[in-house]
């Protein structure tokens, strides 16, 4: 089993703890401190090449000097997160694939996990996805011809420079069991390629339930191996829109008909002609369990019109299964703390964006990356398994 690396905690978490101290709130400083004790990713979000260069090789240090393996993200693509909470990124292809190569020049012959850009293929500019619905995200200065394509190539670019390093395991994104289908999420990571790779993460910032992301996982694992199968003449070929998902013949919001979608993939490639040999062959992939203990957040069924931003620091949400390279479940690599817990997600404003303030809590929210104290609180005190 890896030993992976624990950053230093955050400057805010470290003031909380020392300020639950001074207050004799041992309980909650002991279960904080655990919290930030645990292996978590570190995020590379700006900076020149040079600089996130001695950034990486900072991080690649302090992994050494403790004998443990560090989880990066790279998160700097051009029209980060379309311009919301987490907004940003390199100005265009050129420019970050240079920021990438200084990525890759600071980890050098070093082992680490990499996680190549959240959101990068669940948010693609100017997209018509495999089922022919138009991308949400369409930024005026973006030409709509190019700017999917160019996505694309960025993506292409950085898993071509990552998987030449000899000691690092390359992740994509693939979102989560609440978000793009099976098939959908299959055939993005094909155009980035994800061949070329160790497979995908899922459920990066988010809550989704362990359990629905496993099964989630398995099915764009064998849906990528469906798609690619050149047997019988190669029917199946580019048809991951033919996979089963979530969405059917499974009903997303009833987890006891998942078993269909079991059932496809059963009858489509563990009995397919020319199989895999076993889950070994099939794209591996990795789950943040950092916030998900308690499962996603349900906005209440009278809330106003507007969007709830159900991901957006929801409240009384619980830290996940700890990080591990040993799951015991087939195809699963590992369970990791990618978001770090404590984090804000951004100044929430769910259905009442002229109000200034998360309308759930009844305050306005730190903004995306700030240390949030009350919610770190939350995950602690919620978390599953208990700590």
């Amino acid at each position: 089993m890896t030993r992976l690396f624990t950053p230093p905690p955050d400057d805010g978490a470290v003031a909380q703890i020392k300020q639950l101290v001074k207050q004799h709130q041992w309980s909650d400083a002991a279960l904080l401190t655990r919290m930030a004790a645990t292996p978590q990713a570190v995020w590379f979000t700006s900076g020149t090449p040079k600089e996130v260069r001695k950034a990486v090789e900072k991080t690649m240090k302090q992994a050494r000097l403790t004998r443990s393996v560090p989880v990066l993200v790279a998160y700097d693509l051009p029209y980060r997160d379309c311009a919301q909470y987490s907004a940003g990124g390199a100005a265009d292809t050129e420019s970050y694939l240079a920021w990438i190569d200084g990525f890759v020049k600071g980890i050098g012959d070093g082992t680490a996990i990499v996680l190549v850009e959240p959101d990068g293929l669940g948010i693609i500019p100017w997209y018509t996805s495999i089922n022919g619905a138009q991308e949400w995200c369409q930024p005026a200065d973006a030409d709509p011809a190019t700017a999917a394509a160019d996505r694309f190539t960025q993506l292409n670019g950085a898993v071509d420079r990552l998987a030449a390093l000899p000691n690092v395991s390359v992740y994509l994104d693939a979102t989560h069991s609440g978000w793009l289908g099976s098939g959908d999420a299959a055939d993005r990571l094909h155009k980035a390629g994800v061949e070329r790779t160790d497979g995908f993460f899922l459920n990066v910032s988010n809550f989704q339930a362990t359990e629905k992301l496993q099964k989630f996982g398995s099915w764009i694992s064998q849906c990528l191996w469906f798609g690619t199968n050149d047997a019988e003449g190669g029917w199946r070929l580019g048809h991951f829109d033919w996979c089963g998902s979530q969405y059917y013949p499974a009903d997303p919001n009833d987890f006891s008909t998942w078993g269909l979608t079991d059932q496809w993939y059963t009858d489509n490639v563990t009995n397919a002609a020319n199989p895999p040999s076993g889950p070994d062959v099939l794209a591996g992939f990795v789950i943040d369990t950092s916030r998900n203990g308690q499962g996603p957040w349900v906005p209440p069924a009278d809330h106003p019109a507007g969007d709830p931003q159900d991901w957006c620091n929801p409240p009384d949400r619980g830290l996940g299964l700890r990080p591990t390279t040993s799951t015991g479940v087939p195809m699963l690599d590992a369970y990791l703390w990618v978001k770090i817990p404590g984090e804000s997600d951004g100044q929430c404003t769910r259905w009442d964006p002229a109000g200034g303030i998360d309308p759930v809590r009844g305050y306005a929210d730190p903004a995306a990356g700030a240390w949030f104290p009350q919610m770190a609180l939350e995950l602690v005190h919620h978390a599953n398994p208990a700590p």
